[in-house]
């Protein structure tokens, strides 16, 4: 069996604050290969843009710290390697989008600079050589004009091109990875549509695999090919996109599957919003950390830490009852309509 490109296993990174210990990535394990998409859900501050910061080594150590796990890429643990060796990776090997261009990109330095800087890092280019390669990737991105647009600065373009020119800069050195972290959101849904097809044709142009976070189903369904549902930094149930989709096996996946708005839904089939907040990660609850807005939950799961089952396939799931017989959507929303 083939060496995978991407391998998290049991990662955990915690924030060591006045207030306590902020468990933000608690035990996260999936693997990557090329040409693949993994999708990571859940709601604000579930861990998946810690988690991506952590891989591409972005949070300051203190008051981060790798509390355990393993990051393997290309058969090297990313989270020993000296920093100089990971600046060679980052935005070269594994390239992220960030969630706000408007804030990732420099205002003050023209477009065309900021796509040649990485050119010139990682790959040696020259000015002349930089430029053209960039003027080549805006036109990559379907940026019109590009010869004029890449002397532009960043507050002259709209939202989804800003988008389109971070697509840009993350594309420039032909990475291996690339880690989407909402790149869609504040964008209207056409644009959102139009950054997903270009995210597609760009993949199976270049073969590069895509780590996709977002807290936005559909577009999930639309590109991965596995999905990781998080809850409270923690995985809770992980599998191919047609496992997770037709047969969801954690409560949390039901809530949040219930809470988007379908063209088959009548008013009787209303949204169901999952109840209550999620916790503080500072003050974890006991046992499963979604008992306290779980409508099924029982006394063994505020008592005990659900294991990581096994439903088959790549299929697994965090909770005490995934698997079982009868232990379904359908079934169990039966139950509490009685």
């Amino acid at each position: 069996m083939s060496e995978k490109l991407l391998k998290v296993d049991d990662l955990k990174m915690y924030f060591h604050t006045r207030d306590g210990v902020v468990k933000a990535v608690n035990g996260v394990s999936y693997e990557l290969d090329g040409n693949q998409t993994l999708g990571i859900v859940g709601e604000s501050g579930s861990g998946k843009s810690v988690t991506a910061m952590t891989i591409m080594r972005l949070i300051s150590m203190p008051p981060g710290k790798v509390e355990g796990g393993t990051v393997t890429f290309k058969g090297q643990n990313l989270l020993e390697l000296p920093e100089e060796k990971m600046r060679d990776i980052r935005g070269n090997e594994i390239a992220m989008i960030f969630q706000d261009p408007m804030t990732s990109l420099n205002p003050v330095y023209r477009v065309g600079r900021q796509l040649s800087e990485p050119l010139r890092i990682h790959k040696g280019a020259g000015k002349k050589e930089a430029l053209e390669r960039s003027i080549e990737l805006l036109r990559l991105v379907g940026i019109p004009n590009p010869e004029q647009r890449v002397k532009d600065y960043p507050h002259q373009f709209s939202g989804g091109m800003r988008q389109r020119v971070m697509i840009a800069m993350a594309l420039a050195c032909d990475p291996d990875i690339l880690i989407a972290d909402e790149p869609t959101t504040a964008l209207d849904v056409t644009i959102q549509a139009q950054i997903i097809e270009l995210m597609q044709a760009v993949q199976k142009r270049t073969g590069s695999a895509i780590i996709m976070i977002t807290h936005d189903l559909g577009v999930v369904a639309d590109m991965a090919d596995n999905v990781l549902v998080m809850y409270a930094g923690h995985p809770v149930e992980y599998g191919t996109t047609e496992e997770v989709f037709h047969q969801p096996s954690h409560p949390y996946t039901w809530g949040l599957m219930g809470s988007l708005p379908r063209a088959d839904m009548t008013e009787k089939s209303s949204l169901k919003p999952i109840d209550g907040m999620p916790p503080s990660l500072i003050d974890l609850p006991s046992g499963c950390t979604f008992h306290p807005r779980c409508p099924y939950a029982q006394d063994i799961c505020k008592a005990k830490v659900p294991e990581t089952k096994s439903i088959g396939g790549l299929h697994t799931a965090s909770c005490h009852f995934a698997g079982d017989p009868g232990f379904s959507r359908e079934e169990m929303e039966k139950e509490l309509n009685r």
